[in-house]
């Protein structure tokens, strides 16, 4: 177990690439036990986390302290490590075709730092074969070396999931693999050196990043039934958080409910899948018709709103829309594929002013990534009011408080169903 002991022996470092919301919890948990060489292209962020300061918001300053890490931005300060650690987003581009450009520029920076005896394992989610099939060309080509000869190769998927406190690194199985048993089993001990929880050891590098799609892709099947449920129910008048209730008291139901499904796993993954299930010729119409599904709600949560305003508003030339979160989920300051956006846009197609406000994500990056203003905080006699982010704040208002931001015609959309049985002076809706 050669490269196992020389880290814990202190003769090798481990590099971790990507410093984002999988790479930086990985490696400070790793620098508690082990000397880590932190890695990531962006200049700003490095100097964030040299100063305890994670720019993702979710490790605090305390974590920082103590540990046997280095954060750099210097491809020869990463070639002092033997075991890579692979955390770069793989995300989808506007057609939902699977972006590798990150990855597999992280595999061209690895190719230019691996040396013989080194091990490389990817934690970046991608399709079934992509690890062996792009990444590793990439590596070789760079490189001069080869996979099994000269360094070993892995895949472990990532479990992180942000604003989670309860379920940590820590104390979440992983996953193990790699490229040969004597391979699995180095990389194996060496997260067991993190994982509290246990590690699995999957007998291939394919099966392993096919559960990792498939966490997600089940999630996205489950929330997609929800929300068409959401749907037929709306047109019946009933409340679909009603029916869920009453269902949820068989011992085996499975309790998922309807929502905007965003963000960069549930709302990302699946694509990789039907991606790859294209190319060897199938056609997965059951994940594409989720995909479908769950890509639309918000266009489905816009229309409810704007036809209520339209129906309701004193003057729909000065209708007005207060939006309460922007991130992809509550509590936490990510922004990524966040589907709350397409029912502002649509909103605002239909020339409705819309303020967005939410107190956990950054005004420069929201303008950024999509081109919107946060308002700096609510206004008042909004012709509705769309609580699309449940945060904690949020959840902690009394339906007083939204009563004075509404028109006494307006319609509080409460999408997760946070004041359900609680909205009397106004009228409401909720998935």
């Amino acid at each position: 177990m050669k490269i196992y002991q020389d880290l814990l022996d202190g003769k090798a470092k481990l590099g971790v690439i990507g410093l984002g919301y999988v790479g930086l919890p990985i490696a400070l948990e790793f620098a508690k036990r082990i000397a880590v060489i932190g890695f990531d292209i962006n200049p700003k962020r490095i100097k964030m986390m040299q100063k305890g300061v994670d720019p993702s918001k979710e490790v605090e300053e305390s974590e920082f302290k103590g540990r046997n890490i280095v954060f750099t931005d210097n491809i020869g300060v990463l070639r002092e490590a033997r075991f890579f650690v692979v955390a770069v987003p793989t995300p989808v581009d506007k057609f939902n075709i699977p972006d590798l450009k990150p990855v597999l520029g992280a595999s061209e920076t690895i190719g230019k730092v691996v040396k013989t005896g080194d091990y490389v394992v990817f934690e970046s989610t991608v399709y079934p074969g992509c690890t062996e099939e792009d990444c590793l060309p990439v590596i070789e080509r760079n490189s001069g070396l080869k996979m099994g000869v000269d360094f070993k190769l892995g895949y472990s998927p990532e479990r992180i999931n942000p604003g989670d406190k309860k379920n940590t690194l820590r104390n979440v199985v992983k996953i193990a693999s790699g490229c040969d048993p004597i391979a699995t089993e180095e990389i194996a001990m060496t997260y067991e050196l993190v994982v509290d929880a246990g590690v699995h050891r999957a007998p291939s590098i394919k099966v392993a990043e096919a559960a990792k799609i498939v966490e997600n892709t089940q999630r996205d099947l489950n929330i997609a039934l929800m929300n068409e449920l959401s749907m037929i129910f709306d047109r019946m008048g009933i409340n679909t958080y009603d029916v869920l209730e009453a269902a949820g008291t068989k011992w085996n139901f499975l309790k998922f409910s309807p929502g905007l499904v965003g963000g960069h796993c549930i709302g990302v993954d699946p694509y990789y899948l039907t991606h790859k299930a294209e190319a060897l010729g199938y056609d997965a119409k059951v994940i594409a018709a989720s995909r479908f599904i769950n890509d639309n709600m918000a266009r489905n949560v816009a229309r409810k709103v704007i036809q209520h305003v339209l129906r309701n508003a004193p003057d729909v030339n000065k209708a007005r829309v207060l939006v309460k979160g922007v991130t992809f989920k509550e509590d936490v300051s990510d922004i990524r594929n966040s589907k709350i956006i397409d029912t502002v846009k649509e909103i605002q197609a239909f020339n409705i002013d819309v303020d967005i406000v939410d107190p956990f994500a950054e005004p420069d990056e929201v303008e950024h990534e999509y081109g919107l203003q946060l308002a700096p905080a609510d206004g008042r006699d909004y012709d509705a009011i769309v609580i699309a982010t449940p945060h904690a704040p949020y959840k902690a208002l009394m339906p007083e408080d939204l009563y004075a931001l509404c028109r006494p015609t307006g319609l509080i959309a409460d999408l997760k169903g946070v004041f359900k049985g609680r909205i009397t002076e106004r009228d409401y809706w909720s998935l």
